[in-house]
């Protein structure tokens, strides 16, 4: 059945996939987005595109809609420290904004992109949903305090709703990919040394309780997080989730990686040398964040199709490929 979903941060590197599979299964896809951290060529070819905040979102917001999938917010750990105002105001007062307008619409399904960051350092891995929520910084902070937000909606006015964390998310969905600006995530890094762009990549500890030394951490293709919300759609829509339900599953695809063999999986998929250099450890960097994808495998149905490291890093090499060629021309 075709449905209509608005897509906020659909600009942006996970909403713009999400939004293509939605286009793909046949459904009509509004995509809102202010492209301060999006790009409007990432928005998908067949989606309405409404430039915007998601403060706004009662402008556009109407019962025409059957749900809401909501990726827009800032998430720079770095930033957030340094400028905590800008994420409680955006990331937090934009939901609480988005809440209020879906609430009036009687638009009542929602699937939320949260973060396993909410966690913070956890005691034990892998990380399931009952550990305790302990984030270390004010980005970490400003989703969870979403999630409990969420969790007050269901329960007070009848939303369905479906929060997805996860650590990270990597590789490329045809011509949708990762370019963050500044970049801070590691396997684009990597590609940028691979495409002369950066000397070398540094690497933070290596006297990690590790196997390699290096810190390890949990891998998921885009395209199979972009499955997930379509099964958490799937979940509210079919009934397996109620109104009134706040489910939060965690996303993981069941190994870590460490970070030398990341470096290793890049040099092997791209044929060029990687050079290291060694730094001291970053302050509060885990040595393991790996989580378990029990509950979304049992309640959604979900199980990553690409969980293979030099899958997710060749379709980003061809994503930084063809940017990159595209920036010479």
């Amino acid at each position: 059945m075709t449905r209509k979903y608005l897509v906020t941060g659909g600009a942006g590197y996970v909403g713009s996939v999400v939004a293509a599979h939605l286009l793909e299964r046949g459904h009509r896809v509004t995509v809102l987005d202010d492209l301060s951290t999006g790009f409007a060529e990432a928005v998908p070819e067949g989606a309405e595109f409404i430039e915007g905040r998601v403060q706004d979102a009662a402008r556009w917001l109407d019962d025409g809609y059957d749900g809401v999938l909501h990726f827009a917010a800032f998430s720079q750990v770095g930033e957030s420290v340094a400028r905590p105002e800008k994420y409680w105001e955006n990331n937090t007062g934009g939901t609480m904004a988005l809440l209020a307008a879906m609430r009036a619409a009687g638009v009542r399904r929602l699937v939320f992109s949260s973060t396993a960051a909410t966690y913070g350092e956890p005691e034990t891995v892998p990380v399931t949903e009952t550990a305790p929520t302990a984030p270390t910084s004010p980005y970490g902070a400003s989703k969870l305090a979403v999630d409990h937000m969420i969790g007050g909606e269901c329960a007070a006015h009848g939303l369905a709703a479906v929060s997805l964390r996860y650590f990270n998310v990597a590789g490329a969905y045809g011509p949708l990919g990762e370019r963050h600006a500044p970049e801070s995530h590691l396997i684009p890094l990597v590609l940028q040394v691979a495409l002369g762009r950066r000397e070398a990549i540094s690497v933070y500890g290596e006297d990690y309780p590790t196997p390699d030394g290096t810190c390890v951490r949990d891998y998921i293709h885009v395209a199979d997080l972009a499955e997930a919300h379509l099964l958490a759609l799937d979940a509210m829509t079919g009934g397996a989730v109620p109104a009134g339900e706040h489910l939060i599953c965690n996303l993981g695809n069941g190994n870590g990686f460490s970070v030398r063999e990341v470096v290793e999986t890049v040099r092997k998929v791209t044929g060029h040398p990687i050079p290291e250099i060694t730094a001291p450890r970053r302050p509060g960097d885990p040595a393991v964040l790996v989580a378990s994808a029990d509950a979304a495998r049992e309640r959604l149905g979900w199980t990553p199709s690409r969980p293979d490291l030099a899958d997710v890093v060749a379709d980003a090499w061809d994503f930084a490929r063809a940017r990159h060629e595209g920036d010479r021309a």
